[in-house]
Formats: C-alpha cells, sequence, structure tokens
C-alpha cells in the first residue's frame, strides 16, 4: 500500500489506509506500507512499514498540496517504493489517493505489478478549495483533466463512494467494469460509550475533524449564530486537529465566541466528547468521497444534522437531517428543530447507529478488495502464462 500523507494520522486519508491494511492483514493477506516519515503521534502500526526518512517526525501535516510534498516527500516516496518491490515478490501495488497514484507509476515502469487506485475523492472538487479567486477555476480546471487522465494508468480503480464511480464513468467515460466501489468502514464498538448528560444546562453541537476551507466551517459559524438567537442554552465544541485563529474574528463578529469550546482532537477523547453532544454537525458542501466523521457520528448515535454534499449515507429524516448546500438559515433551522425535539434526536441517532453497525464495517471493505486484487492477480498470472508459452514456442 502507498500512502503519500503521514501515518497515522486522525483524519479520512491515512485512517481509510490504515484500517485497509489491518483488515487485510486480519485476513491472512500480507500487507506493507510504504509511506511518509511524518505522523500525528508515536503510534505504532500494526503491519510492516516503510518511511521515506529513518528520523520520524511527529506534526500535524496540512491537508492539500505543498511545495515541500511535491518537490521532497513524493519523490523520495517514489524512490522507497521503488527499493521496496525488488525485494520480496508483491502480487498488488494499492495507491491511495492521486499523489500514491503518482508515486506509484514510475515504480511500476520496472515491476509490472497489478496497480490498483484508491479515489478517495475528485480533484475536480478538491483543488478549488487551495485556491482564492479566479484561480479558483484554473484549478477546477486543472483537477478535471487529471480525474480523467491519471486514473487510466491504473489496471483497476477503488471508488470511496458510488458518486466518485458516477462522476467518472459520466464525465470522463471510464467503463463501469474498471470501478468498484469499496465504502470505508467504521469501529462501531468504539463509539458505545454511555455518559450520563452533562448537568449544566447546555445542548451541544459538535464538529470533529479539520478546520480546512473546504469543510465550510463558515457557513456552520453562521448557522450557529442564527440559532443561538433563539436558543441561548446552544454550546458548539469543535473537536479539531487545526488551530481555530482563522476563525476568530468571524467568530467574534457574529457574537458566539464565548459560546464555542475548542479542543485538541485525539481519537481516545472522541468517543466520550460524541457521547456528551446531543447534535452532531457537518457543513462541508462539496465531497465527492464520505467523510469519516459521518460513520463515526453515526456510530455513536447522534442526531446528525449536514449539508447534502457531504450527506452521503444519510437519510433524510431517518438516520439525520439534510440540508440544502449553502443554506445558512435551513441549517440553523435544523439544530432548532432537533433542540426543541430530543426525542426525534434521540429516533434519528439510534436509526444511524443500527444503519453502520449493519452496513459499514472495515472486514467488509477488505472483503471487497480481495474480489478486486484476485480478479487482478489472475489476469496477471494468465498475461504471463501465456508469454511463457510463446517464448516455448520461438
Amino acid at each position: 500500500m502507498v500512502a503519500a500523507c503521514p501515518m497515522p494520522a486522525r483524519r479520512g486519508t491515512p485512517l481509510r489506509i490504515e484500517r485497509l491494511a489491518e483488515a487485510l492483514a486480519a485476513r491472512g493477506h500480507h500487507v506493507e506500507l510504504v509511506t511518509y516519515h511524518v505522523a500525528d503521534g508515536p503510534q505504532p502500526l500494526s503491519v510492516p512499514v516503510h518511511r521515506i526518512f529513518r528520523r520520524p517526525a511527529y506534526w500535524h501535516m496540512p491537508v492539500g498540496p505543498s511545495f515541500r510534498k511535491l518537490a521532497l516527500y513524493d519523490p523520495a516516496l517514489s524512490w522507497k517504493l521503488y527499493r521496496v518491490l525488488a525485494g520480496p515478490r508483491f502480487d498488488v501495488i494499492h495507491a491511495h489517493h492521486v499523489e500514491g497514484l503518482l508515486v506509484a507509476l514510475p515504480a511500476r515502469l520496472r515491476h509490472r505489478i497489478p496497480l490498483v487506485y484508491d479515489a478517495h475523492t475528485m480533484l475536480s472538487a478538491e483543488l478549488p478549495s487551495y485556491a482564492t479567486g479566479l484561480t479558483r477555476s484554473a484549478f477546477a480546471a486543472l483537477g478535471g483533466w487529471l480525474d480523467g487522465a491519471l486514473p487510466r494508468r491504473a489496471d483497476h480503480i477503488v471508488a470511496v463512494t458510488s458518486d466518485i464511480r458516477d462522476r467518472l464513468v459520466a464525465a470522463h467515460r471510464f467503463e463501469p467494469d474498471r470501478i468498484s466501489v469499496v465504502t470505508n468502514g467504521v469501529e462501531t464498538e468504539s463509539f458505545r460509550v454511555e455518559a450520563p448528560p452533562r448537568k449544566d444546562g447546555f445542548i451541544r453541537l459538535i464538529y470533529t475533524g479539520t478546520l480546512a476551507q473546504y469543510q465550510n466551517i463558515d457557513l456552520l459559524l453562521e448557522a450557529f449564530a442564527r440559532a443561538r438567537q433563539v436558543r441561548r442554552d446552544l454550546r458548539l465544541c469543535l473537536s479539531v486537529s487545526s488551530s481555530f485563529e482563522p476563525y476568530e474574528a468571524a467568530a467574534r463578529r457574529l457574537g458566539v465566541r464565548e459560546a464555542i469550546d475548542v479542543l485538541p482532537d485525539g481519537f481516545g477523547e472522541l468517543p466520550l466528547r460524541l457521547a456528551e453532544s446531543m447534535i452532531a454537525v457537518l457543513p462541508r458542501v462539496s465531497c465527492p468521497g464520505i467523510p469519516q466523521k459521518l460513520l463515526n457520528y453515526m456510530a455513536a448515535g447522534k442526531a446528525i444534522v449536514a449539508s447534502a454534499g457531504s450527506a452521503k449515507v444519510l437519510e433524510h429524516e431517518r438516520t439525520g437531517l439534510v440540508v440544502a448546500d449553502g443554506d445558512v438559515s435551513g441549517f440553523a433551522d435544523a439544530v432548532l428543530r432537533l433542540a426543541s425535539h430530543p426525542q426525534l434526536a434521540e429516533e434519528l441517532g439510534r436509526t444511524a447507529r443500527e444503519t453502520v453497525e449493519q452496513e459499514f464495517s472495515w472486514e467488509g471493505a477488505a472483503q471487497k478488495l480481495e474480489s478486486v486484487y484476485r480478479r487482478l492477480t489472475s489476469k496477471a498470472q494468465s498475461a504471463r502464462d501465456a508469454g511463457s508459452g510463446r517464448r516455448g514456442r520461438a
């Protein structure tokens, strides 16, 4: 597995890679991980790891492209992969995200091993979030071209959601049988925390993860401010891995800064923080992939308010409340509705938990990957056998 990102790290891409590697190893496969030297902390991984540099660096690497990654880390990762592949023979290279695919392509020129590309998102949607003004349209155009050009270099594509598969088929004319959908799982038992309600009179909303621009935190703050004009007992908990400083001015301008708790993100603390909150919020309006926080919210049995673009597996009025993208008033109204109807909030949360327990597991994701690997290795073996036969006849 190729991971052009910090490992381990408590966010979507690294978490998917770690959990898939663990689930495949648990099913008897030998998995080795080739990744950066960067990690959130010194937590060990359960599979063999090859890092680009010997000395580890522990820090919360910002999401998105950077000169350091593109000019140093990714070339070093490609060389590390090349050297790892020169050792014991591997059956499949599984490259995650576009950077992982770019890293794997040069090494594959020498080692003809089936290559799987794991599409976590669409660059046409992600790249503009790292740009401003007129450059956003240029980044979107570049992302759209890359979405069509790069995945064709892989032998098979694994899409995190059917949305990504459908976009690749419709916009870039990929053959449907070249794409398999393997959705994320979630550690449901980790989120079964029965915490007594805090007796301070507040109704808590919670948001977890990163505060990157594409998460639409500005929308969340505006919606929270509107809701709090109606109910002063609302309080917002941000359990996050990045600084709140970019939003300090907006929170103060909206008059809600004193009602916001900013806490450092940590998986150990997350289940209890979710248990102590009544409503989990997901404001992101554009997300071709599936936010891991959404599955965490569902596993914790939370009533969820989500923008339509990131709702994905939510069913409106059954497992959560889905709001039109960019609708600040609608988001605030959904929060107020749940705050005023705790029985509805409890019912939505219970159904959400039952849904992920039945349909979203990492073991199930690993089983789907097995069928992909089996097909590719069988095809590769047939090609080798045919090549040997031709050489024999010659």
